[in-house]
């Protein structure tokens, strides 16, 4: 049988299919991107008697292509936590979608795998900025505090490589950096031996404090917006900028546009961490929106609209 794995460019994707395929390895095609290309089925040309696996990955945002692979008699193995509206009933899909705010694609996998690879869906959790999901899943590997953080870390760096408008944004594309993390079933062994680790880790830090000397457009004790200029450094970190402001101020909303070439902006909406919810349903109102309740963007936001999401942002939190 022939095999793909399509899977976000993100921390979670990427931790996702590493746990799947420690578990149970395949050679297979991999279709990826940087973390706001989730259109990716439509690059999957397969036909009846291929499996295909699909980590992280909003089924809504991809439902047309998914219906076609079905309808070719491909066999689908599906992992996700974004809105999902409908899923299709077919005998050739199996899926495992849960869009409960403190669950990610990496946690869901772990389950499917009787927890064989736990400390690489803790990283993710971590990585997806839910914290408290992470430590939870953690306590049967009874880390101390300082492991824990060097997780939370790592899938913090993870998940950074994966911000950008395109693949020449990032440090390492997905798929090198999936490459770079596959020999170690022990993320503990990569954070001390694999290079590219401490490479990921220079450039997390330098491009946090340049975001963080950004003074923010509107902020008030519920709501904050921050504009970033069309820059590389910008790009990536707008994301992990949005998570660590979202968990130093836990009951307010945080809105990152970063400006584009194209006359607008990349967005990326944080709800309350306190109340983890309506960051999709924001999205979703706007061309090119969608994510999770609790983290969701918006791929352009053209300048006239930064009023009416503006308005819309203060009326959703």
């Amino acid at each position: 049988m022939n095999f793909v794995d399509v899977f976000n460019g993100d921390a979670d994707g990427i931790c996702a299919l590493h746990q799947l395929r420690l578990a149970h390895p395949v050679e297979s095609e991999r279709v990826t991107g940087v973390k706001r290309d989730i259109n990716l089925l439509k690059k999957v040309n397969a036909k009846a008697g291929v499996q295909v696996t699909v980590l992280d990955i909003s089924l809504d945002k991809n439902r047309s292509e998914l219906v076609r692979l079905l309808n070719d008699g491909v066999n689908v193995l599906y992992f996700d936590h974004h809105f999902a509206g409908d899923i299709p009933e077919n005998k050739n899909l199996e899926s495992h979608i849960d869009t409960d705010p403190d669950i990610c694609t990496s946690l869901l996998v772990n389950e499917y795998l009787n927890s064989q690879y736990l400390a690489w869906a803790v990283t993710a959790a971590y990585g997806d900025n839910l914290f408290a999901a992470a430590e939870k899943a953690a306590k049967p590997l009874k880390l101390s505090i300082e492991k824990l953080e060097q997780l939370k870390l790592l899938g913090t760096c993870i998940n950074y490589n994966g911000y950008g408008a395109t693949l020449d944004d990032l440090i390492f594309t997905p798929e090198k950096l999936y490459q770079k993390i596959k020999p170690y079933s022990d993320p503990f062994d990569f954070i001390n031996n694999e290079p590219a680790y401490q490479t990921l880790l220079n450039g997390y830090r330098e491009d946090i404090a340049n975001a963080g000397a950004v003074q923010a457009e509107y902020e008030s004790d519920s709501h904050a917006l921050f504009i970033l200029e069309n820059k590389k450094w910008a790009r990536r970190a707008s994301g992990v900028f949005a998570n660590q402001l979202a968990q130093e101020n836990p009951d307010r909303a945080h809105a990152m546009l970063s400006k584009n070439e194209n006359n607008g902006f990349v967005v990326s909406v944080r709800a309350p961490l306190n109340n983890k919810s309506g960051a999709d349903e924001l999205c979703r109102k706007f061309e090119s929106g969608g994510g999770r309740k609790a983290a969701a963007g918006i791929n352009h936001l053209p300048d006239v609209d930064y009023q009416k999401f503006m308005a819309a942002f203060l009326a959703s939190f």
